[in-house]
Order: structure tokens, then C-alpha cells, then sequence
């Protein structure tokens, strides 16, 4: 198939792993982590998150894309052939399940920016975004069907836009990685950060900011010695890096082999950080605004994940000065963030069937998104609200996790030369007996935590999980819901990962693909 696709400069590079990053969850979902947990104080957990097991995961997966030059099953099963199923097990469930109601979600922004020109939800955002907009379901009367499996029909409006955002992927992925993924990001990622700063600063100046911000910044210090807010900050960093995903192998495996491994993961790793604590600046004035306006405390106007995106902000947009436009520029942030993260995924599942199989990026990518966009449609019926909730649930806790910790546990201690580990240091652009102590403690403090503390940190928030799931169904949801949406979505991915992996290599494994 010729020579390995290659990044036109770094800085695409970066801008890419940074688009991959910076996804939904960062807008919507670390304001609400860091209020629950802590307020400020919350900031220490998460950045010790970041630096024991956010970088020195990320320079792993660099580092062994670009030292195998691969995507993640043939990096794996170059350690090893019997780990071949754990690269493919991580972009098997997360295209087929990840990808899938995650471009569902970012078809209700395209439908919301729509919306915010109009303020179409009127009075009660609430009611409009589930009981017209979603159609949310409910159980049957007599209690023999739960709202879970009352699946209803497909909402057209959603449909419509789920197709054309399948399309803008197939569009990008379709003509490779410099003329496609890396054009697309230096356009993206500046018109993002644009709308970001905008946006923020609007926020900043709103009467009522200063309550949101002194509520999200605040340090609770009581919270540091809680398990929980350690776990929120190890979970938070591990998922918004896109740790687990894939992602990253296959991108860094596209790098000139000059690359500094080092640098690039602490552009990305710290790069994604600040933008999350920033956007909570806007959030959280957004949030003040909204509890001046009403006259109640912000406990009462703070909600997690989807209720911030499309009932607190149509709420808040509602009674802002130019609010249309305001809604209109956040909605197209949540589209441009959800993009640029969703042609992250599709590349990663792309690169992977390139290096195994004799087929051609086009007849990939065009299949991978035909396909995905069928299966996206199990996510827009009257039931999608709960069918995303329950997949989302138990992919990220349980598939990407264990991912998490495998992949540190094979490399930490079971990759038995030391290739990857000279690799990272040849490439932290440093020469001269001078840096030689800096980079031994690079390295000791990049192995220390890849064997003890990711493995450990990961491990202690599966447990503390499974331990919920036992005591308590997720959410009250019916146990069948669980079991085949959940813990079914997460088995038959992992089956599907040991069948590909079995199938043999129409290239060898061991050459350019």
C-alpha cells in the first residue's frame, strides 16, 4: 500500500491530538467534576492526575506509535502476538460504541444551533429538550415495558443531522491524514480556541458572574482526603486525553521519526488541562448569571453532562443581551469540539484495518461510516437518551479503563526489552553529558508511575465502581438494560477483538504498511 502516511508539520500534529482531546465531556463535563468535588481544591487532585498518570500514559502510547510506527493492534502484537486483541478490543468498542451516540450527541448541537437562532424551546427549555425535541420515552402504563426497551421510532430531525455530520467526518477521514485530518484541524482548532476565549470573556462580564466563579473555584480542602474526588480527578484526565482510545498510538505513529515524544506529550497533556479549567470559567459565570437572574442559589441552576448543555444554557441564552448569537457561537463550539474528536476515532479504527488487511483508505473509510452512520440510528429513537446513557456508562468505566491498565501493566513489566524506554529518551531533544541526570529522571519517573501508579490509581476506580454496581442498578435502570446494553456492549466488542485478532495478516507485521 505504499509508504506510511505521514504528518505534514508537528505543529498538525499536535493541533490533531489536541482536537482528539478537547472534546464534549471538556465543556460540559469538568466544570460539574470539579464543583462536586471540591471546587478549587478539586484543581490539586487533578493536576497530580495529570502528571503521575494523564502524560506518562500519553508519552506510553506516543512513544509506542512512533516506535513501531503503527497503529495500536499491530503495536501490540509487535511487543507481543497474544496482545494483539487489546488494540483491537480499544478501537473495536470504541468505534462501534464510543463513536456511535457520540456523533448522535454532536447531532443535537448541529440541531441546537438551529435552535438558538429562534430560541425554538421557548419558556421551558426542559420540557422542549425531552418531551419534544427527544421524545423521550416512558414506561408502557401497566409497567411491562421500561422506558429502556420502549424504543418508539427515529426522530427524523436527528437523523437528518447525524447523516450530515457522518458526512463532514467521511469528508475529512476520506482524503487522508495531511490533505484531509490535518488541513481540517488547522482549521478547526484556531476557530475553536477563537470562540472559546470569546465566548468566555462575554461570560466574565456578566452580571452575576463573580457568584458561578467563587462557586468553582472555592476550595472545600475537607474534600482532598476523600477516595471519590481522587477517583473523579484520575477518571476525568484518563478521559478527556483520549487515554485507552487508541487514538494516540495511530496518530503519533504518522510523526517523522526526529519527533520529541517528550515535549509533544506535555503540549497535549497540559494543553487539554488548561482548556478544561478555563471553559469552566465561562461555564460557571454562565451558571451565576443564571442564579442572579432567577433569584436562587446556584445548587438550584448547576447540572451535569447533558442538562448543562441543553437546558441550563437555552435557559441562560433566553435572557442574555444578543443572546441568539450567543447560543448560536456555543452550540458551534460543541460541534467543532465533537468533530474534531469523532475523526480522531474513525482514524484510529482506519489505521488499524490499513496495517493488517490489503484495503485502500477510501474503501475503509467510506465502509466505516456507511456502517456507522446505521448504527448511530439505534441512538435517535425515543429510548436513544437512555441507550447513551447506559453504553456511555459502561464503555468508559469499565472498556477504556481496563484498557488503561493493561496497556501499562504489558509495557511497565511485561515488555521485556528496553526499546521503548530508550526510545523516549533519544527523543527528548536534549544531547550533552549536562542533561543526562534530566533524563534518567524522566525515565525513572515515567516507569515508576506506568508499573505503580496508573495500574493502581485505574484499578482502585474500577473496583470502587463495580462495588456501586453491585449495591445499586446504574441509574435504576432495568437489570436487562444492563446487561444487554452495558455489559453486552462491552463483551461482544471484546469477542469481535479476539475474532479479528485471529484473522491473518495480509501484510507482515513486522514491515511499512
Amino acid at each position: 500500500m505504499g509508504q506510511r502516511s505521514k504528518w505534514g508539520t508537528n505543529r498538525g500534529f499536535l493541533l490533531a491530538a489536541i482536537g482528539s482531546a478537547v472534546g464534549l465531556g471538556n465543556i460540559w463535563r469538568f466544570p460539574y467534576v470539579a464543583y462536586e468535588n471540591g471546587g478549587g481544591a478539586f484543581l490539586l487532585p487533578y493536576f497530580v492526575a495529570l502528571l503521575t498518570a494523564g502524560i506518562p500514559i500519553l508519552m506510553l502510547e506516543f512513544a509506542l506509535g512512533h516506535q513501531r510506527e503503527a497503529s495500536a493492534p499491530k503495536a501490540f502484537r509487535l511487543i507481543d502476538p497474544k496482545w494483539e486483541w487489546l488494540g483491537w478490543w480499544s478501537v473495536i468498542f470504541v468505534m462501534f460504541g464510543i463513536e456511535l451516540y457520540y456523533i448522535v450527541i454532536i447531532g443535537w448541537c448541529a440541531n441546537y444551533m438551529v435552535f438558538s437562532a429562534f430560541e425554538s424551546w421557548g419558556n421551558d427549555a426542559n420540557a422542549f429538550f425531552f418531551d419534544e425535541f427527544l421524545q423521550t420515552s416512558t414506561a408502557s402504563e401497566d409497567g411491562s415495558v421500561s422506558a429502556v426497551w420502549n424504543i418508539g421510532t427515529m426522530r427524523w430531525r436527528i437523523v437528518i443531522a447525524v447523516a450530515i455530520v457522518w458526512f463532514v467526518n467521511w469528508t475529512i477521514t476520506y482524503r487522508g491524514v495531511q490533505k484531509g485530518i490535518e488541513r481540517a484541524v488547522m482549521i478547526m482548532m484556531p476557530v475553536l480556541l477563537a470562540i472559546t476565549v470569546l465566548i468566555t470573556v462575554w461570560a466574565l462580564f456578566l452580571e452575576g458572574a463573580k457568584v458561578g466563579i467563587e462557586h468553582y473555584v472555592t476550595p472545600d480542602f475537607s474534600r482532598i482526603t476523600d477516595l471519590k474526588v481522587w477517583i473523579a480527578a484520575y477518571g476525568q484526565i484518563f478521559f478527556s486525553l483520549s487515554l485507552g482510545f487508541g487514538i494516540m498510538i495511530a496518530y503519533s505513529s504518522y510523526l517523522p521519526r526526529d519527533a520529541n515524544i517528550f515535549k509533544n506529550s506535555l503540549i497535549v497533556g497540559f494543553s487539554n488541562s488548561f482548556y478544561e479549567v478555563f471553559v469552566g470559567f465561562g461555564v460557571f459565570s454562565i451558571l451565576g448569571y443564571m442564579a442572579t437572574q432567577q433569584g436562587v442559589g446556584l445548587d438550584e441552576v448547576v447540572t451535569q453532562s447533558l442538562g448543562l448543555a441543553f437546558v441550563a444554557y437555552p435557559t441562560a441564552i433566553s435572557t442574555l443581551p444578543f443572546g441568539q448569537l450567543f447560543g448560536v457561537l456555543f452550540f458551534f463550539l460543541l460541534l467543532i469540539a465533537g468533530i474534531s474528536s469523532s475523526i480522531s476515532i474513525i482514524e484510529a479504527f482506519t489505521s488499524a484495518v490499513m496495517d493488517k488487511f490489503t484495503l485502500s483508505r477510501k474503501k475503509i473509510v467510506t465502509t466505516l461510516c456507511l456502517v456507522g452512520f446505521f448504527g448511530s440510528l439505534l441512538f435517535t429513537t425515543n429510548s436513544g437518551l437512555f441507550w447513551v446513557d447506559i453504553v456511555d456508562h459502561f464503555l468508559n468505566h469499565y472498556g477504556l479503563i481496563t484498557v488503561g491498565i493493561i496497556e501499562a501493566l504489558i509495557v511497565g513489566w511485561l515488555y521485556r526489552t528496553d526499546q521503548l524506554k530508550s526510545h523516549i529518551v533519544t527523543n527528548l531533544g536534549l544531547s550533552g553529558t549536562r542533561h543526562r541526570l534530566f533524563k534518567y529522571v524522566v525515565l525513572q519517573l515515567w516507569l515508576y508511575s506506568v508499573r505503580f501508579i496508573t495500574p493502581v490509581a485505574l484499578g482502585i476506580a474500577i473496583v470502587h465502581s463495580l462495588i456501586q454496581e453491585f449495591r445499586t442498578p446504574y441509574e435504576g435502570y432495568p437489570i436487562s438494560g444492563i446487561l444487554i446494553l452495558g455489559v453486552g456492549w462491552v463483551l461482544v466488542t471484546h469477542l469481535f477483538a479476539f475474532g479479528v485478532s485471529g484473522l491473518p495478516w495480509q501484510k507482515t507485521p513486522e514491515s511499512e504498511s
